[in-house]
């Protein structure tokens, strides 16, 4: 993977976009408010009224494809298999994809409290119909993104479509995590910030029992991959990292650059995945995105 993994509406005019150095990814439709939610147009009108067919996952049909999941409803408390098809505009499961990041078609789960996130690489039969284990811990909503390109196009299509794992669910406010995170004995400190309507600089520093961590693995053929979603509507972003492994100016670490720009003001969630002695890791961070009026 040469560049990073990449991937109903919430309201009418509800516009996002994000930019990154090598690719941009979808969104979703509407979502429990969390404590900043994204602003409507009116709100930021300047920065985000033009950025609506840019976005992608807000429904589950675009461009005659359409995500079909063979169930909507699976079990919580554990693992589970995921089925589902991409439905051409034929109407018959499409078959031929056009790779990108090594992979015909990346899968991302999350719940609706952006507290569960799961980056998957489902495997396809011959007759189209996509399958790959998920874990569902908890009962509640949740959204599966499909993000591909289809062989005869050129442009990706993120479709995509809600999960519901039964039980009792219990609302969890956004997790509040600041700009260090810690994850399976790694520490990532984070600098930079997310502008509504303006490319901005996300820098993750990694490290291990507080030294610099600088032989980070070629995961899919890059050092980091981030996806961002939305609180509020879960508006989806798949970032690329500036650089890639083998380009002779890309270090293995310790830090790991994005650029991005925010669609809208409000909180968000970042999902990072990085690999380091064969292991993939993902480190979780909110950072809320601000308009700052002179």
């Amino acid at each position: 993977m040469n560049t990073a993994l990449k991937a109903t509406a919430f309201a009418a005019g509800l516009a996002a976009t994000f930019t990154a150095a090598y690719g941009v990814g979808r969104a979703v439709g509407p979502a429990p408010s969390q404590p900043h939610p994204a602003a409507h147009p009116a709100d930021d009108a300047g920065t985000t009224a033009h950025a609506d067919h840019q976005v992608g996952g807000l429904q589950a049909a675009e461009r005659g494809y359409t995500l079909s999941l063979d169930r909507t409803v699976v079990p919580a408390g554990g693992p589970t298999e995921l089925s589902f098809r991409v439905l051409a505009p034929d109407g018959h499961p499409l078959t031929a994809y056009r790779p990108a990041h090594e992979k015909e078609l990346h899968l991302i789960v999350a719940n609706r409290d952006l507290t569960d996130f799961q980056h998957l690489h489902p495997v396809r039969a011959a007759d189209g119909t996509w399958t790959a284990p998920a874990n569902i811990a908890a009962a509640g909503d949740y959204r599966v993104f499909a993000d591909f390109t289809p062989a005869a196009e050129t442009d990706p299509l993120t479709l995509g479509a809600d999960l519901h794992a039964a039980g009792d669910h219990r609302p969890a406010a956004l997790p509040q995590t600041g700009r260090t995170v810690t994850v399976d004995g790694y520490t990532l400190t984070l600098t930079g910030d997310l502008a509504p309507g303006r490319p901005g600089r996300l820098a993750f520093t990694v490290t291990e029992d507080g030294r610099p961590v600088t032989d980070l693995d070629p995961h899919l053929a890059a050092y980091g991959h981030l996806v961002v979603l939305r609180a509020g509507d879960l508006g989806y972003l798949h970032v690329h990292p500036d650089g890639e492994p083998g380009d002779g100016a890309t270090a293995p670490g310790p830090e790991i650059d994005f650029t991005a720009t925010a669609p809208s003001p409000g909180d968000y969630r970042l999902f990072l995945d990085f690999q380091h002695r064969g292991t993939v890791h993902t480190a979780a961070f909110t950072l809320t995105a601000e308009t700052h009026r002179h």
